[in-house]
C-alpha cells in the first residue's frame, strides 16, 4: 500500500504516472491457471491480431504490429515468429492483397487469448476483493474510458512521434 498518500489534487496527478510505472513492472499475480511469463509476453502480440480482426473482416500485417505496439519491424517481426513457432498466429494470404501475408489467430492462440482474459479478470478481481463493488465497477468502468480516450489520440494522430522517445 501507498505509504504516502496524495494530499493534493496535483500530488494525486503527479502520483499517476509512477503507479503506471508500477503496474508495467508488475506481472498479473498468479491466480488459477496462471499464464507463463513467456506466453504473457506472447499476448502482446495476440492482442494486437485479436483487438484488429475480431469481427471486422480487416486484415493485420506484421508491419502494422510493429506500429501499433511502437517497435522496430524487426522486433515485431520476432515477436510474431515466435509466436508461429508456439502454435499461436498463422501466416495466410491477404485476402483483400495477394502480395501481402497477414496474420490470424490458431485455435491454439484463441484459446491462449480466453485464457489470459479469464486469468485477468481473476487477477483484478483478487486484487481489488477489499473494495467496495461500487469502487471496483466504476474503477473498471474509468479504466476502460481511459484506454477509449488513448485510441482516440491515435485517431487523431496525436500519437505520433510518441514512440521515438
Amino acid at each position: 500500500m501507498t505509504t504516502n498518500k496524495p494530499r493534493t489534487h496535483d500530488e494525486l496527478l503527479d502520483a499517476v504516472g509512477p503507479a503506471f510505472s508500477k503496474l508495467r513492472r508488475t506481472s498479473l499475480l498468479e491466480v488459477e491457471n496462471p499464464i507463463s511469463a513467456k506466453d504473457l509476453s506472447r499476448t502482446l502480440v495476440l492482442n494486437i491480431v485479436l483487438e484488429h480482426t475480431q469481427g471486422s473482416g480487416k486484415e493485420i500485417t506484421v508491419g502494422a504490429v510493429a506500429e501499433l505496439l511502437g517497435v522496430d519491424p524487426s522486433v515485431a517481426s520476432r515477436m510474431v515468429t515466435d509466436n508461429i513457432k508456439a502454435g499461436y498466429l498463422i501466416r495466410a494470404a491477404s485476402q483483400q492483397d495477394g502480395r501481402r501475408t497477414v496474420l490470424q489467430l490458431s485455435a491454439e492462440g484463441t484459446e491462449l487469448m480466453a485464457r489470459f482474459r479469464r486469468h485477468q479478470r481473476e487477477a483484478f478481481e483478487y486484487i481489488t476483493a477489499g473494495w467496495p463493488d461500487h469502487d471496483r465497477l466504476e474503477f473498471a468502468r474509468l479504466m476502460l474510458q481511459y484506454v477509449d480516450s488513448l485510441s482516440d489520440l491515435r485517431n487523431r494522430g496525436l500519437t505520433t512521434g510518441a514512440k521515438d522517445s
